[in-house]
């Protein structure tokens, strides 16, 4: 191991030798590649990721490469220091960017990452100099542990953090009236700047604002949570489903952040009093746009804020990415191939319904069709429907949406929500006089659909002669592919899922694990798992003034219908989620077999 020499700057020759004398790199390569003149950007690259970018064959894996991944862990070794992954999301942005200044950590090549009750945390991409080690522990009266970090990590969320902290600082600062003359305009594109420089002079909660959007994108997130405490306020995404905390606010900056985005919304900004909903459009990096749809409530601290984020990536996907594939998909196909009749997808919020509908709707927008959805709000614009938006303060209700797209030529008609008796019985309306009709509800599972739609006062001999059949659903977070290990399943575990089925225990599942990739959960991304049960005749039979759900449940199960836990099961099998997974999300079955 080379033993560390203080204020020793990795160069790019030394490098090279190195990775020579280890056997990782040819001298040919090596000699190849210190003769090459570097453009401006290679030569401003710290020599570790400059070597990184070029994915050179690495001569000890074959088939390998030396990415940056490869080298930063090479390099740990060989430099005799732990390395650190920076996960933004782990981060306390207010403690750390508060231990040094942003010259300093910029100057030094460093960034602290953790402040611990016994020590501060910095990591360095220059593990060889340490002249900064000294003067930063008298400043901070705590010993410094250093970590080595890709050098490329250190740059990006040296910028980021300090650019936040500043921001905030200024947000706090400042009277807040920076966040007042913004556009109102609906068709405005909000474009989100990229992040200056934290010593430069800028408008602190349109920079929050901006950082809040572009990290959200960057972290996957599907919602943005802006919570109001007394002192401070949470930010929190929700990503795979599940939430994470990302920053606390100081109030008064939450307070001008959500401000900011309610104007951009086209929001009342001064009435707090009362729940608001909104809707703005941006780009992400690649240029792609994205609808975020917002809600305002009242809370006991002030306004709680939700940003629901609509990426038209994640919407229309298709079914196999969906999840959506084998029977339940040729059962799905045939109920929405259906000229007319009613067609539901149920289950929570949250829950995917939008993304099945929107993936459906987009496969069967053909020329040769009218397509026309009524909405609450319309969660992503897109251009092959006809879109309408629920209106509630000047009579335009789901029930008088459906009423006008009737006299509007459809062919399919898409309904946000059944959610009360009028739209119920509009929908079957529309279904009768030769329209598909595409909604959803609000239930646990696909039969409980039937006995919902009776609820709202719909009679027997409509539901039967207009429903071709209910799909329920849930999102289960999937196995991350790079880090997934093999495991073993307890007998009765896997039979108490199966409850009443009987298939055979698999011979291979997966556990999770942990990699940078999935930021150490062990998961990545969602699919779906499916309960399909169309209308068959002898399903039709059992609805009446007293249907029996567990009659017709039964029914359905010796047709063919699998519940939501064996789809679940199904998915274990196939090495895509976790036994934990499915007993999170999927309900139990209430059912004598």
């Amino acid at each position: 191991m080379v033993q560390a020499v203080a204020d020793r700057v990795i160069d790019l020759g030394g490098l090279l030798d190195d990775l020579v004398s280890d056997g990782l790199l040819s001298q040919e390569d090596a000699n190849m590649l210190g003769g090459t003149p570097r453009t401006r950007e290679q030569a401003a690259m710290h020599p570790l990721n400059y070597v990184g970018s070029l994915l050179l064959e690495n001569k000890t894996v074959s088939g390998g490469v030396l990415s940056d991944v490869v080298l930063c862990d090479w390099f740990s070794q060989r430099a005799n220091i732990a390395q650190a992954h920076i996960d933004p999301l782990k981060v306390k942005v207010t403690e750390v960017t508060a231990v040094m200044s942003y010259a300093f950590a910029k100057r030094h090549n460093i960034l602290c990452i953790e402040v611990t009750a016994n020590d501060i945390v910095v990591a360095t991409a220059e593990p060889f100099a340490s002249g900064w080690e000294d003067q930063l522990e008298h400043v901070a009266r705590k010993p410094v542990r250093r970590v080595f970090a890709n050098p490329a990590d250190i740059a990006r969320y040296s910028i980021e953090f300090y650019s936040l902290s500043r921001s905030v600082l200024g947000a706090s600062d400042s009277s807040g009236n920076s966040n007042v003359n913004m556009t109102t305009n609906v068709e405005q594109l909000l474009e989100l700047g990229g992040l200056k420089d934290p010593e430069a002079n800028d408008q602190h909660v349109v920079s929050i604002v901006d950082w809040l959007l572009q990290y959200a994108f960057d972290q996957r997130a599907s919602d943005i949570h802006i919570e109001p405490r007394r002192e401070l306020s949470k930010l929190r995404f929700r990503i795979d489903g599940v939430l994470h905390q990302v920053y606390e606010l100081p109030t008064p900056v939450a307070t001008a952040v959500i401000a900011r985005l309610k104007i951009l919304g086209r929001m009342n900004v001064a009435e707090k009093r009362k729940p608001q909903d909104g809707r703005i459009k941006t780009k992400r990096d690649n240029g792609v746009e994205v609808e975020l749809r917002l809600s305002t409530l009242p809370t006991a601290f002030g306004e709680k804020m939700v940003l629901r984020i609509f990426d038209p990536e994640v919407l229309l996907r298709s079914f196999a990415e969906l999840g959506l594939m084998g029977d339940d998909l040729q059962r799905w196909n045939a109920m929405t191939a259906r000229p007319n009749g009613i067609v539901l997808v149920t289950g929570p919020t949250g829950s995917g319904k939008t993304t099945t509908l929107y993936s459906s709707l987009k496969l069967l927008a053909t020329p040769q069709v009218n397509v026309s959805t009524v909405e609450d709000p319309i969660e992503m614009v897109e251009e092959a429907f006809n879109q309408t938006q629920v209106h509630s303060a000047i009579g335009l209700d789901f029930a008088a949406g459906i009423r006008t797209l009737m006299r509007q030529d459809p062919d399919i008609i898409m309904v946000g929500e059944i959610r009360d008796s009028e739209t119920g019985q509009m929908a079957i309306q529309a279904a009768l006089t030769g329209h598909l009709v595409l909604s959803t509800l609000h239930t646990n599972d696909a039969p409980t659909a039937i006995t919902r739609l009776m609820d709202l006062g719909l009679p027997g001999y409509l539901i039967k002669s207009t429903i071709l059949g209910v799909m329920a659903q849930r999102l289960v977070r999937t196995l991350c592919p790079h880090c997934k290990a093999v495991s073993s399943i307890d007998k009765d575990d896997w039979y108490s899922l199966i409850k009443p089925w009987k298939a055979p225990l698999p011979e291979t599942v997966f556990r999770p694990v942990g990699c940078l990739e999935c930021r150490n959960t062990g998961y990545l991304g969602r699919q779906g798992i499916y309960e399909i049960m169309p209308l068959s005749t002898s399903i039709k039979t059992l609805i009446g003034e007293q249907c029996d759900l567990m009659a017709l449940r039964k029914q359905s199960m010796k047709e063919g219908m699998r519940s939501l836990r064996l789809s679940g099961a199904q998915k274990i099998a196939a090495g895509v989620t976790t036994l934990d997974e499915v007993l999170r999300v999927a309900p139990p079955i209430d059912i004598d077999h």
